[in-house]
């Protein structure tokens, strides 16, 4: 278990700091292109292309890393009104099913990498498999992360929460 928390917690660092400099080289990305074509009347073509790439790795590493940090969305009103086992068995079930998708959505993406690999992304001349690797990434760390869940939820002091645990180490 701690091995998985400690695994997970370096994945989750890196995966905020590459979010981060995603986010920033975003920025600077899209103030470069309004200056660009609003000033010097010259709209640079692979702007769009790189922007869309960052927005898709922020999106997906940004979803994974709230499912960790458990600030997804959720509508838990009917699972507070539960007694506390079957909370426990309510949230075990979310996680489970977390699990599941982001397996599927692992298959899914990586099918669409591998056919999609000869393919060239237009302007920046990568291979369009790259827009699906990302999803797989972000799958594979939702996989980490749910599972991490599990085992906390189940382990021998389930009052604490996966915060709560990692101040504790």
């Amino acid at each position: 278990m701690r091995f998985l928390r400690n695994f997970n917690s370096i994945v989750a660092r890196l995966m905020t700091v590459f979010a981060a400099v995603c986010l920033a080289v975003l920025v600077v990305l899209v103030m470069y292109s309004v200056v660009m074509r609003y000033v010097f009347d010259d709209a640079q073509d692979y702007v769009e292309p790189i922007g869309l790439l960052l927005v898709l790795f922020i999106a997906f590493i940004g979803a994974a890393l709230k499912l960790r940090d458990g600030g997804h969305i959720g509508l838990d009103s009917l699972v507070k009104a539960m007694p506390p086992k079957v909370q426990r068995g309510m949230v075990a079930f979310q996680h489970v099913c977390l699990a599941v998708f982001a397996v599927a959505v692992c298959f899914g993406s990586w099918e669409m990498a591998i056919t999609t690999f000869d393919d060239q992304i237009p302007i920046l001349n990568l291979p369009e498999a790259i827009r699906y690797l990302i999803p797989l990434v972000a799958s594979v760390c939702i996989i980490l992360f749910s599972l991490e869940h599990l085992l906390t939820l189940f382990s021998f002091e389930p009052t604490l929460t996966l915060k709560e645990r990692e101040r504790q180490t």
